[in-house]
C-alpha cells in the first residue's frame, strides 16, 4: 500500500483522486493548501506526494520548493494546462512528473508506480557487474542505490538518480529525449522533452563543478544527452 498526499485545492478534484486512490488500495491523506501540506509531511510520511500548483496562499512551487530543501520523496505536480510555464518552473524545483488534469484514475496510478519504480534498485546490465563505479570524484553505485562526489552522498531526487545511472551505464552513448523519456519515465505514448531538459539541469546543479562546462551530463546538440567523461 502506497501512502500518498494530495495537496489539491479544488474540492471535486480532491475528492475524485481520493476516491480513485482508495480505489486502488492507497492510504491517501488529502488537504487543501501548501502550509496543510507541508504540516502532513512528517506525521503522515507520504510515500509520494500529488501536488496541485494552483493553491491558495503558498503556491505549489512554493510547497515543491520546500519538500525538496529536506525530503527527496517523489512529487508530481497535477496541473490544469499542460502547456503552463510553472509545469517547468514545477520540474526545475525538483518535481518527477506531472499529470493534466482532468486525469483517469488510471492514468494517474500509472504514473505514480512509474515514480516509484525508480525508487528500485537498479539491475546491471550484462557485464555492468555490481561494484560502484568511479568517474574522477564521482562515484555511482547501482546496486546500492548511492551517488557520491568526493566522498560524500549527494541526496538525489527518484527522477535525478534513474536518469545518471541509466547514462552512466554506457558512457559515451547518446540517447535522445525521446528514448530518455521511454526508459526513464516510461513515457512510451507522447514526447516531452521539458521533463528530460530539467532533470538534467537539476542533475547538474548536484554532480558538475561547472555546470556551464558539463563533464558528466554532456549535451549533443539537437539530439540529447550522453554520459562522460570520454
Amino acid at each position: 500500500m502506497t501512502r500518498v498526499l494530495l495537496i489539491e485545492d479544488d474540492p471535486g478534484v480532491r475528492r475524485g483522486v481520493t476516491l480513485g486512490l482508495q480505489h486502488y488500495g492507497h492510504e491517501t491523506e488529502a488537504v487543501a493548501t501548501g502550509e496543510d501540506g507541508l504540516a502532513s509531511l512528517v506525521p503522515f510520511a507520504p510515500d509520494i506526494v500529488l501536488l496541485d500548483l494552483m493553491l491558495p496562499g503558498m503556491s505549489g512551487l512554493e510547497v515543491c520548493r520546500r519538500i525538496r530543501v529536506s525530503s527527496q520523496v517523489p512529487i508530481v505536480i497535477l496541473s490544469a494546462r499542460g502547456d503552463d510555464i510553472d509545469v517547468v518552473i514545477g520540474l526545475e524545483a525538483g518535481a518527477d512528473d506531472y499529470i493534466v488534469k482532468p486525469a483517469s484514475s488510471e492514468v494517474i496510478e500509472a504514473r505514480m508506480r512509474a515514480v516509484m519504480r525508480r525508487l528500485a534498485p537498479s539491475q546491471p546490465r550484462s557485464g555492468q557487474g555490481d561494484q560502484p563505479l568511479a568517474y574522477g570524484d564521482l562515484e555511482i553505485d547501482g546496486a546500492a542505490v548511492r551517488v557520491c562526489k568526493h566522498g560524500r552522498a549527494l541526496t538525489l531526487a527518484p527522477s535525478e538518480l534513474k536518469l545518471l545511472l541509466f547514462l552512466s551505464a554506457s558512457p559515451g552513448q547518446t540517447y535522445s529525449r525521446q528514448q530518455l523519456l521511454e526508459q526513464v519515465w516510461e513515457h512510451s505514448y507522447y514526447g516531452d522533452a521539458r521533463l528530460v531538459d530539467a532533470c538534467v539541469k537539476r542533475l547538474r546543479s548536484k554532480i558538475e563543478d561547472d555546470q556551464r562546462n558539463p563533464r558528466y551530463i554532456q549535451t549533443v546538440r539537437g539530439f540529447g544527452y550522453r554520459f562522460g567523461p570520454l
